[in-house]
């Protein structure tokens, strides 16, 4: 994989060996983390599976994210990506669980620019967390790429924290 992110077969072998499986909660870049994760041999150990969630219902849908709370934070919200990493959690029964919502571009506004993109991990036994990162206005493919290999940053510190 090129850009920032972590030596996935090194993710898979240590999620492995702990016995950890994974879930992934993804809206803009649109599966890219579980196909980064699929895409090295034996992350059938590790990978239970991935939600892709682009709209706001399937996100209620298949996460359980709360319609008042997409009504008031609006789905790019660390608000939102906490409910869809919980969510994704606890219907896949994974160990850990990231998720990813953003404004991958083109456009955006004053209030949520290009670029912004919020993250939550949820852990087994562990209260979930957000971030927010601002990549800025790198363009629709960089926005998504810097945002699958932070994910995926995401979950090797979660797999760190374990060993």
């Amino acid at each position: 994989m090129s850009g920032g992110g972590p030596d996935i077969g090194d993710l898979i072998l240590r999620a492995k060996s702990l016995g950890v499986t994974m879930a992934t909660a993804e809206s803009c870049t649109g599966g890219m983390v579980a196909a980064a994760l699929t895409d090295q041999p034996g992350s059938s150990a590790v990978l239970d599976r991935g939600y892709v969630t682009y709209s706001n219902a399937a996100k209620q849908d298949m996460l359980g994210v709360k319609a008042a709370t997409l009504d008031r934070y609006g789905a790019v919200s660390e608000e939102v990506a906490l409910e869809m990493a919980a969510g994704a959690r606890q219907r896949s029964g994974a160990t850990v669980a990231v998720s990813i919502t953003g404004i991958a571009g083109p456009g955006g506004s004053e209030f949520k620019p290009e670029g912004r993109v919020c993250f939550g991990l949820s852990r087994e036994g562990d209260a979930t967390t957000t971030e927010t990162i601002e990549f800025g206005a790198l363009g629709r493919a960089k926005v998504r790429q810097a945002s699958r290999d932070h994910a995926l940053l995401l979950l090797a510190g979660a797999i760190s924290q374990m060993e």
